[in-house]
């Protein structure tokens, strides 16, 4: 059985965007890409992943042409990954965002937050990897195995004892 990894939007944005916790994302798609664990993430943070992207270029850290690769990477290994079976992507449901409900009241918390939290549980991942604090702690909190986007030593001790087959990697060249 595959170690399912849910990945929030602040851990997919460091695949493509050069930012602290980058390599250890590089470092999660490795594996994914060697078939040594699957991802999981929601349709809400692909949406969320294009809005950082448009927001570093209207803030102009990056250029027209810089955006439109970078969306290129994105999609196109969104898709790739769709096909060999790696990446699940979770719907927004609407029995989840009612799941949500409680934890913004009792947690006091967004509600983008506790759709993360409730679609995680949903998809049965194993793991959440976040660069959000607060999200994290409220995870935690609730019982769910966390580990910090940023945090490259823990996420390769986490991964280590898993899988080590040799497999195709991907290009890490995808950010900018």
């Amino acid at each position: 059985m595959l170690l399912k990894v849910y990945l929030d939007s602040s851990a997919i944005a460091k695949r493509y965007v050069f930012e602290p916790g980058s390599s250890a994302m590089d470092h999660v798609f490795d594996r994914c890409w060697a078939g040594d664990l699957s991802i999981v993430t929601s349709v809400w943070n692909l949406g969320e992943v294009l809005g950082v992207f448009d927001t570093r270029r209207r803030r102009g850290w990056l250029s027209d042409d810089e955006f439109r690769r970078l969306l290129r990477n994105f999609v196109g290994e969104v898709v790739r990954l769709l096909r060999l079976r790696v990446l699940e992507v979770i719907p927004i449901l609407i029995s989840i965002l009612v799941e949500a409900w409680p934890l913004i009241l009792r947690e006091h918390i967004y509600e983008a937050e506790a759709l993360q939290i409730q679609t995680c549980i949903y998809s049965g991942s194993d793991v959440l990897l976040s660069a959000d604090k607060e999200l994290l702690n409220v995870a935690l909190r609730l019982g769910i195995k966390t580990v910090d986007a940023e945090d490259e030593n823990k996420i390769k001790e986490l991964l280590k004892h898993d899988h080590t087959s040799a497999g195709e990697t991907c290009d890490n060249s995808l950010r900018y």
